[in-house]
């Protein structure tokens, strides 16, 4: 068994954080593998909760004054209390991340599931569900995510002929979606919108082909019944990419498969081939091996086994501990880090937020947005170090994005009228207001130029004078806003204010417990690599 690529376990995922991630970049989905009930959770990547807000607080540059004042004479609280007064967003929150629908499957088969195991593939990128019925019977349920397709499919296979039974459909979202039920002969669209008048608006397309046995719908799932096979098709497409056609863009990524006119055993064949290749051409860059030390204990185990197993147990002493080794399971590690970024950010994708592409809630935590006071640039360290520069593509469209509206924040905010900021969060809009209202994050006008360094670092790994040259307006944008924000504090020095320290509080020498602060050392180490970054440039 392949302990350093494959994730298997002989349980059905019992929640979210437990299922197994698949994705193309833009949709995604958490395969829970149930035998007699599967439910994916599914996504896509631009679905948020409304368009862009104008958050800027419009007494924002009278309250920065005076908060530099107040700093500057070690008055933290009254330095504070005006911050979020005068300072934070008028409305406090950017848009937020949403889920799509959940796919909920129903399978009939005889008795119940034997020999049951999940698994992901870390080789191919495809999650497997396979079991047996009490008549002997053999399921398998292979799902992926399709990039050349752009859909996610799932082919499920029995080694007996008509034994086949499911009944497939698309729900969820608290019931905030608009339509939901056939359009053509076995296809159902599930289509609505978020948020205001500027809002996403989405729509999901989804048909079955069998070989053998009869599909139809009824109500708003399709029932197969007596099949040898099956190919269950979804697509899901946004007015972000595609304006007012996204429901006829949505119906068209099912067309162009079912117009290949190919069985459904072929069809799911070349559907699976097309994928691989595709996935492989970025996963086969890199090989890393360590030698397995665990006495071959890591393949008997399945994944979760092996997570715990290194714990330990309260009555171990420290030289047992030491004795329970499993070398493979870091490398496992490392090859399921280099698959999500595959499955979660591709160049025609939008970056990874805070949750990659994978969540299940109306209101998940912190708004799943992109927090950018270190979880979006953790996202993407390992992107040129594991040769996969095209993988880091998304997060400069979101810089394009976030560099148009940090000018105006820079000049309604600040009072500066060269380059842009933005602070500790953004959105799919590349919102720039501050986020919250957390004194120990809100307040940070840096998140714009961290982002920043991440062009400079692909340059480095490629070398692509023409990539540096489109977006070095970004990097000297993020720059000469500092140039024009740092004031010179009693010794002379250039620094930040007023700042955070991200998430941090300190005491001052009189007790004072405090947040914003002047030249906290985080921001001039950004403005230092920043500064280098663009002379070099």
């Amino acid at each position: 068994m392949n302990t350093e690529e494959l994730l298997w376990y002989t349980k059905e995922a019992p929640d979210f954080n437990q299922a197994l991630p698949i994705g193309n970049g833009r949709i995604g989905g958490m395969v829970f593998g149930g035998a007699a009930k599967e439910v994916i959770k599914l996504n896509e990547d631009s679905i948020y909760s409304g368009g862009l807000r104008n958050r800027i607080n419009p007494r924002a540059y009278e309250g920065m004054k005076e908060v530099r004042e107040l700093l500057l004479d070690e008055k933290i609280e009254e330095a504070e209390k005006i911050a979020f007064q005068k300072m934070q967003g008028v409305t406090p929150n950017a848009r937020h991340y949403m889920p799509l629908a959940d796919l909920t499957i129903y399978f009939g088969f005889i008795g119940k599931a034997r020999e049951y195991r999940r698994s992901l593939d870390l080789r191919d990128g495809i999650a497997r569900t396979e079991f047996h019925d009490d008549a002997g019977t053999h399921f398998l349920r292979e799902t992926f995510v399709s990039h050349p397709a752009q859909m996610m499919i799932i082919s499920i296979t029995t080694d007996k002929k008509g034994m086949l039974d499911l009944s497939a459909s698309l729900d969820g979202r608290d019931d905030y979606y608009d339509d939901n039920r056939p359009v053509e002969e076995n296809v159902i669209l599930y289509t609505g919108g978020t948020g205001s008048r500027d809002g996403i608006f989405f729509a999901s397309g989804m048909t079955i082909l069998t070989s053998g046995g009869t599909v139809e719908t009824i109500g708003s799932a399709i029932q197969v019944r007596n099949a040898d096979s099956a190919l269950i098709l979804l697509s899901a497409e946004t007015n972000f990419y595609n304006g007012d056609s996204y429901q006829e863009k949505a119906l068209e990524r099912i067309h162009t498969v079912i117009e290949k006119g190919l069985d459904v055993p072929v069809l799911a064949e070349l559907l699976k081939s097309e994928h691989i290749a595709d996935y492989q051409s970025l996963y086969n860059r890199v090989k890393f091996t360590l030698e397995d030390n665990s006495g071959g204990i890591a393949e008997t185990l399945p994944t979760d086994e092996r997570i715990s197993r290194l714990r330990g147990n309260a009555d171990d002493d420290k030289e047992c501990r030491a004795l329970i080794r499993d070398n493979c399971l870091a490398v496992l590690y490392y090859n399921y880090s280099r698959y999500l970024m595959i499955s979660a950010s591709r160049p025609d994708s939008q970056a990874m937020n805070l949750q990659g592409i994978w969540n299940e809630n109306m209101w998940p935590a912190w708004g799943s947005r992109y927090t950018i006071n270190i979880n979006i640039e953790m996202n993407y360290w390992a992107a040129e170090s594991c040769n996969l520069s095209e993988c880091h593509l998304p997060l400069f469209d979101l810089l394009e994005r976030m560099d148009r509206n940090g000018k105006i924040t820079a000049k309604e905010m600040y009072g500066i009228n060269k380059g842009f900021v933005c602070h500790h969060n953004t959105d799919i809009w590349g919102d720039t207001a501050p986020q919250d209202l957390w004194m120990p994050a809100t307040i940070w006008p840096m998140g714009g130029a961290w982002l920043a360094l991440h062009i400079f670092e692909h340059y480095e790994y490629t070398l692509d004078r023409d990539f540096l040259e489109s977006k070095y307006h970004i990097l000297k944008g993020a720059a000469e806003f500092l140039s024009e924000f740092l004031i010179e504090n009693e010794n002379g020095q250039l620094v930040t204010c007023p700042s955070v320290s991200p998430e941090n509080t300190y005491l001052t020498e009189e007790g004072v417990k405090g947040c914003l602060c002047i030249g906290p050392s985080m921001d001039s180490q950004i403005i230092t690599v920043l500064f280098n970054d663009v002379i070099k440039s």
